[in-house]
């Protein structure tokens, strides 16, 4: 984060613009939108500015900038035409700890002006960090259009019933469960259409019924939440929702960064990860934090990477958590087979060379291989997808071969699938074992058998450039 984001009060405050032409014009406007007390300095002032100073809505000191301008200032604008004089203010104020933006020259500038969309009191301020301005100024537009009119005049009308409604509900709980029914319920639609009235009205039931199920409220509940194969943008709509609305996420090790940000700022936030022989939270003691949690009232997240419920031991979870009479719900997500597939650009079927396919954990103990239907796996116009059979493949290379499946039939591994730093390798299963050794893949990584994996040369989209390919003793065409 190149800018820290913040939103200064100006109300009241002297602040300083240097230049008198139509872009000092325009930061004087947005300076006294701001309630600010405004000084321009500038031989010479444009006819707007002319206009505001005689009516005495702004001061005007005619006269080149001199460091003695910047007295009690609290914040400052460099806006001529002239780099010199825009360094030099720029200087003058830095010696003096003055918050300082030179017009299109961040080097210069302390503080940075953002694209705004002005809701008041609700403000959206938007930036690239001086990188993309036309970026950021297709987000406003973008924002300007999404964003009701009327949105100021809601947030205006929650902030006068703020005080009743900490007033008759104690627990920050019960309050956050009825903003978000102010906001996502009737009282919006009635404040957003201009119909205040009723919203007043509905803000009188709507609190007193809140007050009624304060002690339901406090039951808690459990969402089961998958997040996909690792792209923030494969969350589903519903997913994104419950983790803003969680006050306690139980995560997997293998969860992104990415996507864990995408939770409530004051959520807690428990590792809870598991890796191949190593497991130093059981899977009884996940249960019993899910089960604790909730019990004590709080909306909990068990977020798993890609879907719960494929090799996720989400119906293990659910099972204790009907026991223990806890609430829950499931959210389904992208599970890692289609989507690190789909990012390789291997079709899990396709009527050339697969028309049926089968998930596989490769994460069986040898003494459970027997329940593997091997024979049915290393049939041909089949794919199979082995989830965490990384540490596994020799075996189960060894073991579709030994079922009859061909030494050439195509596999290929993805690593880190749909992350920026995704890497498939692309060979056979005679070949495979060693290209995993020779280009050292790291877990999570998915691998798939069936001639399927021939069309990753033709289909990668992906990353394309820094995708490194491996493909042995082999030359494959799509058609």
């Amino acid at each position: 984060m190149q800018y820290f984001p913040l939103f200064l009060r100006l109300t009241d405050q002297p602040t300083l613009v240097v230049g008198g032409g139509a872009v000092a014009a325009r930061k004087v406007d947005l300076l006294r939108r701001a309630g600010a007390r405004v000084t321009v300095v500038a031989p010479n002032l444009s006819a707007s500015l002319a206009s505001l100073s005689a009516q005495g809505a702004i001061q005007h000191i005619a006269a080149e900038f001199c460091p003695e301008h910047l007295h009690g200032m609290r914040l400052v604008i460099a806006a001529t035409s002239r780099q010199a004089v825009n360094a030099w203010v720029a200087h003058q104020a830095e010696a003096r700890h003055i918050p300082v933006n030179v017009v299109d020259d961040r080097e210069l500038s302390r503080f940075i002006m953002p694209a705004i969309v002005d809701r008041s009191p609700v403000l959206v301020a938007v930036s690239s960090g001086g990188d993309a301005p036309v970026l950021t100024r297709r987000l406003r537009e973008q924002l300007e259009a999404l964003l009701p009119t009327r949105l100021g005049a809601l947030a205006t009308l929650a902030g006068s019933v703020r005080a009743r409604v900490k007033q008759r509900l104690t627990t920050p709980a019960a309050r956050r469960k009825f903003w978000e029914l102010f906001f996502d319920g009737a009282i919006a639609s009635d404040a957003l259409a201009g119909r205040a009235q009723q919203a007043e009205e509905t803000i009188a039931a709507s609190l007193q019924s809140a007050v009624s199920r304060h002690a339901e409220a406090q039951r808690g509940e459990v969402a089961l939440v998958g997040a996909g194969p690792g792209d923030p943008g494969l969350l589903t709509l519903r997913a994104l929702r419950a983790l803003q609305d969680a006050d306690v996420v139980l995560h997997d090790r293998l969860v992104s960064d990415e996507i864990l940000q995408l939770a409530r700022r004051d959520a807690e936030l428990i590792n809870v990860g598991k890796a191949a022989g190593d497991a130093p939270i059981s899977q009884e003691r996940i249960n019993e934090l899910l089960i604790e949690h909730a019990q004590r009232g709080q909306r909990v997240v068990r977020l798993k990477g890609g879907d719960p419920f494929i090799f996720g031991r989400g119906g293990e979870e659910l099972q204790a958590l009907a026991a223990a009479g806890v609430r829950f719900e499931v959210v389904p997500g992208v599970t890692a087979a289609s989507g690190c597939a789909a990012y390789a650009g291997i079709p899990l079927t396709h009527r050339d060379f697969a028309q049926s396919i089968t998930f596989v954990t490769g994460h069986e103990k040898d003494d459970q291989d027997d329940t593997v239907d091997w024979t049915a796996l290393a049939r041909p116009a089949h794919t199979v997808v082995f989830y965490m059979g990384l540490q596994r493949l020799p075996h189960i290379v060894a073991r579709l071969r030994q079922h009859g499946a061909p030494a050439d039939r195509a596999a290929a591994v993805i690593e880190q699938g749909t992350q920026a730093t995704q890497r498939v390798v692309v060979g056979t299963l005679a070949t495979l074992p060693e290209q995993m050794i020779r280009e050292r893949v790291q877990s999570p990584a998915l691998l798939i058998v069936g001639d399927v994996a021939r069309l990753h040369n033709t289909l990668s989209w992906f990353n394309h450039d820094a995708t490194r390919v491996s493909v042995a003793n082999a030359r494959w065409s799509a058609s």
